[in-house]
C-alpha cells in the first residue's frame, strides 16, 4: 500500500527549502520505521492561513497580534 501524508502548517513564510526538508524527512521516516519504498510514498503539505487556523477558540492570526 503507498503511504501518503499530509501535513498542514500555517501559511507563514515557510520556505521552498524547508518544505522539502519537510517531505524529505517524513519520506525517510517511513522508509526507516515501515519499511516503505520512499518511490510511492506521497508527501503533501497544505498551508493554512492563520484566519482559517484556531486554538483554543481564537485565529491563529488573533493570537499571534497579542504577542
Amino acid at each position: 500500500m503507498m503511504p501518503y501524508v499530509n501535513i498542514k502548517i500555517t501559511d507563514e513564510n515557510v520556505t521552498k527549502d524547508q518544505k522539502l526538508k519537510l517531505i524529505q524527512g517524513v519520506t525517510q521516516l517511513l522508509v526507516d520505521v515501515l519499511g516503505k519504498n520512499p518511490a510511492t510514498t506521497v508527501v503533501v503539505i497544505d498551508e493554512v492561513h492563520t484566519d482559517n487556523w484556531g486554538i483554543g477558540g481564537k485565529c491563529v492570526t488573533e493570537l499571534r497580534t497579542r504577542k
